[in-house]
């Protein structure tokens, strides 16, 4: 199939072109039409990569700690409608059952795959994380970071383990730090009331990202830089909740001219009412009530998110001044980075999985393609 009359997003620069998409690959940029294939006419939209959130809870009223397959299922076939073409399924502080089983289920789901987004993994959110920087996770199943419990919440899942969120300020985080940072998984600071110190001395022990800035993490002080000091201060990566709610857009501005967009990830952090109507709902088994567009707990404090990945990048690039395509990479090529796919998922680029959107000018989706099949079309 070639897919012609599109504006294609690269990683630097955006062009009118086309793309030839076989076997589920991007076989070829501007090819030349022999008549052998079917022709899709993009209408002179953008032609983007997939979107990748390497942080979600849930979505059409599913949560990843139901720890079913069909939840997994209805998550990525809701999320693919907005542009989200693989993600990263994000387990809550629970019991250390509950993550094992929701574990055991994200790991069937990377390697069966789904009816809609690519699981490229699981992101552990939790339960290494700290009391006094509990946000919406539950503070009755908080533990000590340890290889051992580690081990007893993976159970034989440790392949599908892409990232985890902890608090590097806990007795036994630096040895977990270490020892999972050599192994490939990604170690971020998040949850936490840690100083400057404590998560630079994490990040020279193996923690490459931060979770969900400026939340749930100590703030920028003159005196006391820090976790989010940390951040600026370092080469590590990050993530944004760019919804208006969770960071005003002005902070937002000031985060993306310090860090720079290579290092930058735009997530959704959703929960199951992401794509439902306003009500009552449940994160990590907790009420939650979702009233015009925020998500918070009885106690107000904000619970996840109802944003998808397509109006995080509506939001950054209308209250930015970045070019489309820089806003784009935040999305899709830092996410593959993240999950180490980068070397075939992320990019419009020839050899690379056929993971597409068409959009419009103010990013509304209007066709899908995962593995260069078709999945959602408006």
């Amino acid at each position: 199939m070639i897919i012609k009359n599109c504006k294609v997003i690269y990683l630097d620069r955006i062009e009118a072109g086309s793309v030839l998409i076989e076997n589920g690959k991007i076989k070829e940029l501007n090819p030349t039409d022999d008549g052998t294939n079917v022709v899709l006419d993009g209408q002179g939209l953008y032609l983007s990569p997939g979107f990748i959130d390497v942080h979600i809870h849930g979505a059409g009223g599913c949560d990843t700690m139901d720890g079913t397959l069909e939840s997994i299922n209805t998550i990525a076939k809701t999320i693919v409608k907005h542009g989200t073409t693989s993600f990263t399924p994000t387990t809550m502080t629970v019991s250390m059952d509950a993550i094992k089983t929701s574990m055991q289920v994200i790991k069937q789901a990377k390697f069966k795959g789904t009816e809609g987004a690519n699981v490229l993994g699981a992101h552990l959110e939790g339960p290494f994380i700290s009391p006094n920087a509990i946000g919406a996770q539950n503070p009755n199943f908080v533990i000590l970071p340890s290889i051992e419990n580690y081990k007893a919440i993976v159970g034989d899942a440790e392949d599908a383990v892409v990232s985890i969120t902890l608090a590097p300020e806990l007795d036994g985080a630096t040895d977990l730090i270490k020892k999972l940072s050599k192994e490939g998984v990604v170690c971020s600071l998040g949850h936490t009331k840690a100083t400057y110190k404590e998560a630079i001395e994490a990040i020279k022990n193996g923690a490459s990202h931060s979770t969900h800035l400026f939340n749930a993490m100590t703030p920028l002080n003159h005196r006391e830089p820090g976790v989010v000091g940390a951040t600026f201060d370092s080469d590590i990566s990050t993530e944004t909740i760019s919804d208006g709610i969770h960071i005003s857009y002005s902070a937002l501005r000031i985060a993306y001219k310090q860090k720079g967009t290579d290092k930058v990830l735009l997530i959704s952090d959703s929960m199951e009412a992401c794509c439902m109507a306003d009500g009552e709902y449940l994160l990590g088994g907790q009420d939650v009530t979702v009233s015009n567009g925020a998500a918070r707990l009885r106690n107000g404090a904000l619970a996840g998110s109802v944003l998808t990945l397509d109006r995080a990048v509506n939001n950054v690039y209308k209250n930015s001044n970045y070019p489309l395509y820089e806003v784009v990479k935040m999305a899709s090529y830092n996410g593959a980075k993240h999950c180490k796919v980068q070397d075939h998922k992320g990019l419009i680029k020839e050899g690379y999985d056929a993971d597409l959107i068409l959009f419009d000018e103010n990013i509304n989706v209007k066709k899908v393609f995962v593995l260069g099949k078709l999945v959602f079309e408006n």
